[in-house]
């Protein structure tokens, strides 16, 4: 339908609306129209100029995309964002609609939200000449003046600028009438910002539709044209090389856009930890250091030469294996009893089959797509351990498994049988202690996931062994020579 939005930007009430209703109040409290482009202007540099960050949860971007963006909203540009898949490009977007201000006045039952001082449709003109200061007006919170779009190969003119609306056409309004348009997604975001996400996807010919809205700020509907002076701003997202052939942006179109900004995967580690930090969504607790495992797995993908990097590997890459890893931990909590359900390094298994989709693999590499990620894992598992564990004696844990049989662990085997098998030699247990401080946890099953981690170091290591049964259990020993070998 014309007008469909996809998303509108929520954003908290900080205060009430005014209480004023009338245009002859609006005038008498000393209210000052500003355009889109100014109020978002002026209200990023006051936040500049406080030290305020009005990026909410972006990660990553603070010494490259966001001073970019920012000099384009300075300078009043339409935006489009650039970027592989997964990088954030819509999240950053949606943070715009911060920079209105909360509450802005409108016509009340404008269609498109005209400002009381400057109606712009026919119908509000003849309403403003004949009600002068007794003209209604309303409160528009600025969530409601964000729109987002996704665009769509059947995505139509009229959902985007408007078409002509044939029940206003049977109540006895002749064709050339302004006022039978049905207006589209656009013109409906006057006085406010209007995303269309994955641009691409437009058809060439709707993408020309776009062109006199943005540049001339006009709509032409159906071989006649209606003069709107439109207060807009445009912002799309888009892939730099559109790896599934699904579209281009036209040059014309992008030409008017005033800012192209390119962005990018976290530069760091650490940005790559807080980024799942912040959007994994989990169900049980995931130690820090498995988090950076997940990290570090999805950096070494974006890396490996098997792997389709014009698709990009995106940040929900990580986000799903850590939610995934999580739901294995509730999971064997809920079938060994365990009362607090903590994420094991056995649990990190359990991500490869499902990330497996998210990821495009190089033509030549298939039936090796398993085996690619499950190296990928074992090396960022070791990694890990050196970052964490680099420089502590393990020989009394090899000592441990050498005396005994093995340590059993799995998705159904609870964390104290995890910890009881390592026995109670002080020395294991000063060892554990160190690990545990290394590592920065406290509880029992913590101590469990990191008692884990490190005997996965050592069989990473080659220092002791490890057997797998169909049971989905693995037992981590010292491997004996044959009783028969000389």
């Amino acid at each position: 339908m014309p007008g469909s939005v996809d998303h509108v930007a929520v954003t908290d009430i900080d205060t009430p609306a005014p209480a004023l209703t009338t245009l002859g109040e609006l005038r008498a409290s000393g209210h000052v129209e500003r355009e889109i482009r100014d109020e978002i202007r002026n209200n990023l540099l006051a936040a500049l100029r406080a030290g305020d960050d009005p990026w909410d949860g972006i990660v990553g971007f603070e010494d490259t995309v966001i001073p970019q963006l920012e000099r384009a909203l300075i300078a009043g540009h339409d935006i489009v964002m650039l970027g592989e898949r997964g990088q954030g490009k819509t999240r950053l977007l949606r943070t715009l609609s911060g920079l209105l201000d909360e509450w802005t006045p409108v016509i009340a039952g404008s269609e498109l939200g005209e400002h009381p001082y400057r109606p712009i449709l026919p119908a509000s003109i003849r309403r403003a000449a004949e009600l002068g200061d007794d003209l209604p007006i309303a409160w528009r919170h600025r969530s409601e003046r964000y729109s987002e779009k996704l665009a769509t190969p059947d995505t139509s003119v009229a959902d985007l600028v408007g078409d002509i609306d044939p029940m206003k056409v049977a109540q006895g309004r002749s064709l050339g009438d302004p006022e039978t348009i049905a207006f589209g997604l656009i013109p409906r975001a006057h006085r406010g910002i209007i995303a269309i996400n994955e641009l691409p996807d437009l058809a060439e010919r709707i993408q020309v539709s776009m062109l006199n809205v943005m540049e001339e700020r006009d709509v032409q509907v159906r071989g006649y044209s209606l003069r709107l002076p439109l207060d807009v701003l445009v912002a799309a997202s888009a892939n730099p090389e559109d790896y599934t052939n699904r579209g281009r942006i036209i040059t014309p179109l992008k030409d008017r856009f005033g800012a192209e900004i390119r962005t990018h995967y976290p530069l760091d580690l650490e940005d790559e930890i807080d980024v799942i930090e912040q959007e994994a969504d989990l169900v049980a607790s995931v130690p820090t250091y498995l988090i950076e495992v997940l990290a570090r797995f999805t950096r070494y993908a974006r890396e490996h030469p098997s792997i389709d990097q014009r698709s990009g590997v995106s940040a929900r890459f990580s986000i799903a294996g850590a939610e995934t890893v999580a739901a294995a931990a509730l999971h064997r909590s809920a079938v060994a009893g365990e009362e607090f359900p903590v994420a094991r390094p056995v649990d990190l298994q359990s991500v490869i089959e499902v990330l497996r989709g998210k990821v495009e693999f190089e033509s030549g590499e298939e039936g090796r797509e398993m085996e690619i990620l499950d190296y990928l894992l074992r090396k960022s598992v070791a990694d890990t351990v050196r970052a964490h564990l680099a420089g502590v004696d393990m020989r009394p844990l090899v000592l441990a498994l050498e005396a005994g049989e093995e340590v059993l662990t799995g998705d159904r085997v609870p964390a104290d049988e995890v910890l009881t098998a390592l026995g109670d030699d002080d020395a294991v247990s000063v060892l554990l202690d160190e690990i545990a401080e290394r590592l920065d946890v406290t509880a029992d099953a913590e101590r469990a996931s990191a008692a884990e981690l490190a005997l996965e170091g050592l069989y990473l290591a080659r220092r002791i062994g490890k057997d797998t049964d169909e049971f989905g259990r693995t037992a981590y020993l010292v491997e004996r020579p044959d009783a028969d070998e000389d």
